[in-house]
């Protein structure tokens, strides 16, 4: 068996950008678009995309079946590898039960994943859990596998929000390399980041905080794992120079057009299902992809929905890629 992961903040910190999925029109994955879609955000590699995430919410996991999740690791991971670059794969685990988790989790393995993002059971969102029992998934789960795993925080107004007591043994498990912090509530972010930085000091802190990235920023974190990030890799790459330069003048600037994209496609909420739609819809009229299906229960965007995103990308003042 091989060595688990460990943690290092030098290894794993960077720009995470969760992936979306261009879909053919009978609703299987589009390989033609994903690769070049791959090789434009590894031209960001050396300005700071140091993973790739799939299976991530902005890639529709509650619309893939598990063996679709495996084989867009496969696809992701092995192209990646082909291209000679330092970049991580992280692979989204969403599950219900235990059991299910952990055979997610080593089928992203065996596709050659350098981690997994590990979700909690949707069911804790409506009746909540026992911290002991969330300690213990994360366990069960990490004992069976060798890679890395992020913990993904959920928005503390929900029932399956870790809190910081929970948040500390989950650090403490040796392959938890990270966490993501999705705290959305900006004191108690605050007060949590400042928590862990002094008692799991070598656990890699990432925001994941699309819709006030600045903000969530300057608390000093090591990266951050968002789908925003591969609609507009310039933007987010630019940005995260200029904090680890600790110019604020540079990222406020870079922060207005940036915003102005981030305001297209969420609004001043965080993520759903609609905003997933509107940042590949983004992504279609950047030609990065030809298609912005979405895998149903999610509908198309109406004619008003693109316009939003049209202007969204005007003042965003990046422009087409010409990939498709």
């Amino acid at each position: 068996m091989s060595k688990k992961a460990t943690k290092s903040i030098a290894e794993w910190r960077g720009i995470y950008p969760a992936i979306c999925i261009p879909f053919n029109e009978d609703g299987t994955v589009c390989e033609k678009e994903l690769y070049p879609y791959l090789d434009w955000l590894l031209k960001y590699n050396e300005k700071g995309i140091r993973g790739l995430v799939t299976n991530g919410h902005t890639g529709e996991i509650s619309g893939l079946e598990n063996d679709e999740r495996a084989h867009v690791t496969k696809l992701v991971a092995d192209h990646v590898k082909k291209s000679g670059k330092n970049v991580k794969i992280i692979s989204g685990v969403s599950a219900e039960g235990t059991a299910d988790a952990i055979k997610q989790a080593q089928a992203a393995e065996a596709a050659g994943a350098d981690g997994i993002l590990l979700m909690p059971p949707h069911l804790w969102l409506r009746f909540g859990m026992k911290q002991e029992g969330a300690i213990q998934f994360v366990k069960d789960v990490a004992a069976a596998i060798n890679i890395g795993i992020f913990i993904h925080l959920y928005p503390s107004n929900t029932k399956a929000f870790y809190p910081i007591e929970t948040l500390l043994e989950m650090a403490k498990i040796p392959n938890v390399v990270a966490i993501k912090m999705g705290t959305r509530n900006q004191p108690l972010y605050e007060r949590d980041v400042t928590i862990l930085r002094e008692k799991a000091p070598d656990t890699t802190l990432v925001t994941c905080h699309d819709e006030n990235l600045l903000s969530t920023m300057v608390q000093g974190l090591d990266g951050a794992l968002i789908g925003f990030s591969g609609c507009v890799p310039e933007l987010i790459t630019d940005l995260w120079k200029a904090m680890q330069e600790e110019d604020l003048k540079a990222a406020k600037k870079v922060n207005v057009n940036l915003q102005a994209a981030s305001m297209g496609i969420y609004g001043t909420g965080e993520p759903t299902g609609e905003a997933h739609a509107r940042m590949k819809e983004f992504l279609v009229q950047r030609k990065v992809f030809s298609c912005a299906l979405m895998r149903k229960p999610l509908m198309p965007l109406d004619a008003e929905e693109k316009e939003r995103v049209a202007k969204a990308l005007k003042l965003s003042g990046v422009g087409t890629v010409d990939l498709v």
